[in-house]
């Protein structure tokens, strides 16, 4: 028998981010549900909110350790921005752009990605993805110019990068496939003009403004190929458009799980609409309808968590980069969306007239989850690649 060593240290143990990130959450989550209506009139997250979510690491929960990131696995990540999503769909949107900001620049020029990250982790990144820009080769880099559409979280950004057709004489450059060149241009945000448009249905405090550039000269290591093979090692940074679709798939469980949650404080208020013989929650008809939702999102929940851990199991495995595998994140997205608007619409009609003022979370849900379903991830026109792929592989294995 060993006697116990009075001078051994007990090892403390470490603090896991991921939860800490959780817990932080948590505590900040009365808050951002009592400042819902002030983030929808200003049309963007209030500085100090933008602020605590940086002191929880939003922003630099998948930068990498060596710059003093996180650097959580994918899933982790996912369940961060599904949690602020369950209690704002605004404030998820905008964790979905602070989380895969730092995605877009772990592709940029090593001399740039240091230049963004000199000062610390904790950069907010933020940009759009339409090629409403053009590059022109010069001597010196690229003259760039454009204006560009949906540029969410424009309002706090460190940083913003635009998506531009590269031209060479006025002509642009083909690229794969014949289709134009494309490289994006990233500046630091003072660079950049905002134009106050995002007057919109849902997601109002997105800041989702139109950005843009008049005739600028960008350096060379400032334009780069998001497709380009990764410049960084790990799981996280070999491959970006694959986890695009899933990103919004969590934002759309998220939201329906916010929904539901709301549906049900309703209904415990023992609220009982007008010619209704009993309360809300006493109602089979509630009962049936609730019993229905609740399957709905269930399956939502489980094939999210299946299609996260097929992803993750190939990024681990370095097998990410797949155009199947975003076909396979695609059928997800536009599944998971649609699905999810159909329980935002279930929740909303459930609760009666009471739903229809602006003091409502549910309206508000209900306008969200429909504008995130407008997004190019989750339209149902993808179904199509889902189809011939389906068509493919079982073609394969009739061969």
């Amino acid at each position: 028998m060993r006697l116990h060593d009075k001078n051994k240290k007990h090892s403390v143990p470490l603090r896991d981010p991921h939860q800490d990130m959780l817990a932080g959450i948590r505590e900040l989550a009365p808050e951002i549900k009592a400042r819902a209506a002030e983030i929808e009139a200003a049309r963007r997250v209030p500085s100090d909110l933008v602020e605590r979510l940086r002191s929880i690491g939003l922003f630099r929960m998948f930068v990498p350790r060596s710059q003093g990131g996180l650097e959580l696995d994918f899933p982790a990540g996912l369940e961060v921005i599904k949690a602020l999503t369950q209690l704002d769909g605004s404030i998820g949107w905008i964790s979905i752009v602070g989380g895969v900001g730092s995605l877009f620049a772990a592709a940029a020029h090593p001399e740039l990605y240091q230049q963004i990250y000199k000062d610390g982790p904790d950069v907010a990144i933020c940009g759009s993805s339409q090629p409403g820009g053009t590059a022109e080769r010069v001597a010196d880099g690229y003259r760039v110019k454009g204006r560009w559409p949906f540029a969410s979280s424009c309002t706090h950004a460190d940083w913003i990068g635009g998506f531009c057709i590269v031209t060479e004489n006025g002509k642009p450059v083909p690229g794969q496939q014949g289709k134009p060149q494309v490289r994006v241009a990233v500046l630091p945000a003072r660079d950049w003009e905002i134009e106050d448009t995002w007057h919109a249905a849902g997601l109002k405090g997105t800041g989702s403004h139109h950005i843009t550039l008049r005739e600028t000269l960008v350096p060379e290591t400032h334009v780069f190929d998001v497709e380009a093979p990764p410049r960084m090692s790990g799981p996280l940074y070999q491959a970006l458009r694959q986890w695009l679709p899933l990103v919004h798939g969590a934002f759309s469980v998220g939201l329906a799980e916010g929904t539901v949650d709301d549906l049900l404080a309703l209904a415990h208020t023992g609220r009982q609409q007008l010619y209704a013989a009993v309360p809300m929650r006493e109602s089979e008809t509630f009962q049936y309808e609730l019993g229905r939702i609740s399957a709905n999102l269930r399956a939502a929940q489980a094939l999210l968590e299946v299609q996260i851990a097929s992803h993750w199991r190939r990024a681990m495995a370095g097998t990410l980069r797949d155009e199947d595998l975003m076909i396979e994140g695609a059928r997800s997205a536009v599944w998971l969306a649609t699905t999810c608007v159909g329980i935002a619409d279930a929740c909303f009609a459930l609760a009666g007239s009471s739903a229809v003022y602006d003091s409502s979370p549910l309206q508000r849900r209900l306008r969200d989850v429909h504008v995130g379903a407008q997004h190019a991830h989750a339209q149902q026109r993808q179904y199509v690649d889902v189809g011939k792929l389906a068509l493919r592989r079982s073609a394969g294995h009739a061969g």
